[in-house]
C-alpha cells in the first residue's frame, strides 16, 4: 500500500517497521513509526495522531487495540500493539493515520479514506493466520520459545527445535511437546567488545564439549561452519542459528541497531551481558542521549527468563547509573578492581561477581571464590597490556559461570583464545612481517573503541608509528573527528585516511576523510604527513611500501578486511627452524 505522505521539514515520518519482540518502548510486538516534529505544539500533534487512529481503528475493526508512545527531544515513537499474524496490518494502520494527521497540521488536503481503509482490511484478511497465533500460545503454555520471520516458525531452540512453514502449521496438539525445549542461549551487547565476547564464550563452551553457535556483526557461525557471512547481529541473524539442529549452546551478539529496528529476536536467555555503554549513534531511531542509549542496550533484560543472570560492567558510569535504584537480584557485576564499592556491595549480598585482584581473575558464584587463572595467562591480553581485553575476559567468566560452566572449562577457553586472526579476527590481530614491520589490526569504530586500542598501542614500543582509519557517514561530524583525535593519541609519523564508498551513508564521496584531516590537523600532525587513500587495501599497501625496520602500524579496518589480513599474512616474517 503506498501511502502519499505530505513533505514539510515541520513533520517527517523518519521510519516505519515491524517489532517483533521486547524493544526500547515496550514488549509487544506490533508496529512503530519515527516521527520528527519541528514548530508544531508536541501535544498537538500527539492528541491529533490519536485521534486518527482512533478513526482508523474503529474503520477496519481492528480487535483490543493497544496503543503507546515514547517521546524525545524531537519527536516521538508511536506504537501499535499487534498479534503476531497482524504486523504488516498494524504498519499499514500506523502509516494511514499519521498521513491523515500530517495532511491536518499541515492544511494539506488529504485523499478519500475509503481506499486506505480497504487496504487495510485486505491485508489484515491476507495475513490472518490462526494456526500461527495458536502455536504462539501453546509454546508459552509449554514454557518453550517461538520464533518466526516471514516463511517459517518454529517452536524451541538447535537441537530441541521444531520448524514448520508458515503457512503448513499442524495443530498444536499434534506436536510432540516432550522433544521440544530451549537451549541455553546468552545475549551479549554494549558499546563494544560484543563480538569478542561471544567469541570468546564460543571458546569456553568447546573446551566443554558442546557445539557451540554464535552471531555477530561478521558472520553466523555453529562449531567451525560458517553458515553465512554479513552482519548478523539482529533478529534474522539469530533465528538462523537457533533452527540449526545441531546446536546446543548459542552466544548472540545483540547491537542497538537492531533492537531499535525489530526488538529482540527471542523471549527466553539464560544469560545476558552488557559490556559498557558509550556514546554511537546517537540521533537515530529518537536515541539522542546517553540515557536513552542504556535504555537500548539493557532490553536484553527483557529476555531473560525467571532464573536468568544479568552481567553488568561495574567500571562503566553509565551501566552503573541505569541501574541505580532498580532491584539488584539476578545480577551479575564485574570489575578491575575488586575494591570497587560495587563489588564489595555485591559481596556483601552474597550476590554474584568477578574481578581482578593481585593480577588473577576471581569469581563468586554467591557461595564460593573461585580463582580462574592469571591474567597474564590469557593471550588476548598481551600480558594485561590489552586492558580492555581484561574487561572482555571478565564479562566472559560472569555469563560462563551464570550458565554452569564449571572453572576448568572456563579456564581452559580464556587460555586458549588468541587474539589472531583465527580465534578473534580483526580485534588486536598483531602481525609481524618479513621487513620487521609490526602492524596491529583492529575493528575500532568509535571513540570509545579507539581508546582502549591506543591504550594498548602507546605502550607498544616502535621507531615509528603509523596509523590507519576511516570512518562510516552514519555519525555526527563530532564523533567522526574523535575517532581521528583519538587515534592521534599514539603520536603518530603518519596517518593514511581510508575512504570507505560502500558505507558513505548520506555523506559526499571524501567528506568523512576531511573532517578527519581536519581533526589531526587541530591534534598537531603535519599535512604533509597525512595521507587519504581510495580504500583501505590502497592505504595498507601505501603504508608497507613506506614503513621500515621497527616501525609499528594501527590498522583500524572497517572494510575489505578479510583482503587486508590476507595481505598482511602474505608478508609474515618466516620462522626460524
Amino acid at each position: 500500500m503506498e501511502i502519499p505522505h505530505p513533505e514539510s521539514r515541520r513533520l517527517v515520518l523518519d521510519g516505519c517497521r515491524r517489532l517483533t519482540g521486547p524493544s526500547l518502548v515496550w514488549n509487544e510486538t506490533g508496529a512503530i513509526l519515527d516521527v520528527l516534529v519541528d514548530d508544531i505544539d508536541m501535544e498537538q500533534v500527539l492528541g491529533c495522531w490519536r485521534r486518527h487512529v482512533d478513526a482508523v481503528v474503529a474503520a477496519v475493526q481492528w480487535p483490543q487495540p493497544r496503543l503507546t508512545h515514547r517521546r524525545f527531544e524531537n519527536g516521538y515513537n508511536l506504537l501499535l500493539a499487534a498479534p503476531v499474524d497482524q504486523l504488516y496490518s498494524a504498519l499499514g494502520l500506523l502509516e494511514t493515520a499519521w498521513y491523515f494527521c500530517a495532511c491536518e497540521l499541515l492544511g494539506v488536503t488529504a485523499e478519500p479514506a475509503d481506499g486506505f481503509i480497504r487496504a487495510i482490511s485486505d491485508e489484515m484478511l491476507a495475513e490472518k493466520n490462526d494456526a500461527l497465533v495458536a502455536l504462539q500460545a501453546a509454546a508459552a503454555d509449554h514454557g518453550v520459545d517461538f520464533l518466526v520471520d516471514d516463511e517459517t516458525v518454529f517452536v524451541g531452540h538447535g537441537n530441541g527445535c521444531r520448524i514448520f512453514s508458515i503457512d503448513q502449521i499442524p495443530p498444536a496438539e499434534q506436536i510432540d511437546w516432550a522433544s521440544v525445549h530451549d537451549i541455553p542461549v546468552a545475549l551479549i551487547t554494549g558499546t563494544n567488545g560484543k563480538s569478542t565476547s561471544v567469541r570468546l564464550l564460543d571458546a569456553i563452551a568447546r573446551s566443554a564439549g558442546q557445539v557451540s553457535g554464535i552471531t555477530s556483526t561478521d558472520f553466523v557461525r555453529i562449531g567451525d561452519e560458517i553458515l553465512d557471512e554479513g552482519d548478523y547481529s539482529g533478529p534474522g541473524g539469530a533465528r538462523l542459528l537457533l533452527r540449526d539442529p545441531r546446536l546446543q549452546v548459542a552466544f548472540l551478539e545483540v547491537a542497538r541497531g537492531g533492537i531499535l529496528r525489530r526488538g529482540l529476536a527471542l523471549g527466553r536467555a539464560r544469560a545476558a551481558l552488557v559490556t559498557n555503554v558509550a556514546s554511537d549513534h546517537l540521533g537515530q531511531y529518537g536515541v539522542n542521549s546517553m540515557e536513552a542509549l542504556a535504555a537500548t542496550k539493557f532490553v536484553v533484560r527483557e529476555a531473560l527468563t525467571e532464573t536468568g543472570v544479568l552481567v553488568v560492567n561495574a567500571d562503566d558510569a553509565c551501566s552503573v547509573e541505569h541501574l541505580a535504584g532498580k532491584p539488584r537480584q539476578a545480577l551479575c557485576w564485574f570489575s578491575f578492581d575488586g575494591s570497587n564499592p560495587i563489588i564489595r556491595q555485591q559481596l556483601d549480598d552474597r550476590g554474584r561477581c568477578c574481578f581482578a585482584e593481585a593480577g588473577e581473575i576471581i569469581n563468586f558464584d554467591g557461595d564460593r571464590f573461585t580463582k580462574i587463572c592469571d591474567i597474564a595467562a590469557i593471550p588476548m591480553t598481551l600480558n594485561g597490556a590489552a586492558r580492555h581485553n581484561v574487561s572482555n575476559a571478565l564479562g566472559a567468566v560472569g555469563i560462563a559461570s551464570a550458565m554452569g560452566y564449571g572453572d576448568d572449562q572456563i579456564r581452559a577457553g580464556l587460555c586458549h583464545f588468541y587474539s589472531d586472526a583465527r580465534d578473534n579476527p580483526g580485534r588486536m590481530n598483531i602481525f609481524e612481517l618479513e621487513n620487521s614491520v609490526r602492524v596491529v589490526v583492529d575493528f575500532a569504530h568509535n571513540a570509545h573503541g579507539v581508546a582502549a586500542v591506543v591504550d594498548t598501542v602507546a605502550h607498544l614500543p616502535a621507531r615509528r608509528k603509523w596509523a590507519l582509519f576511516g570512518s562510516a557517514g552514519d555519525r555526527s561530524d563530532d564523533e567522526i573527528a574523535a575517532i581521528a583525535s583519538g587515534v592521534c593519541a599514539i603520536d603518530p609519523d603518519c596517518v593514511v585516511i581510508t575512504e570507505l564508498d560502500k558505507y558513505l551513508r548520506g555523506r559526499a564521496p571524501g567528506e568523512v576523510g576531511e573532517i578527519m584531516k581536519r581533526a589531526c590537523l587541530q591534534q598537531g600532525l603535519a599535512q604533509d604527513r597525512i595521507h587519504i587513500a581510495e580504500s583501505p587495501m590502497a592505504g595498507v599497501r601505501y603504508a608497507l611500501e613506506r614503513m621500515q625496520a621497527e616501525d609499528l602500524g594501527l590498522f583500524l579496518v572497517l572494510s575489505q578486511r578479510e583482503q587486508v589480513i590476507d595481505y598482511l599474512e602474505s608478508h609474515l616474517a618466516k620462522k626460524a627452524d
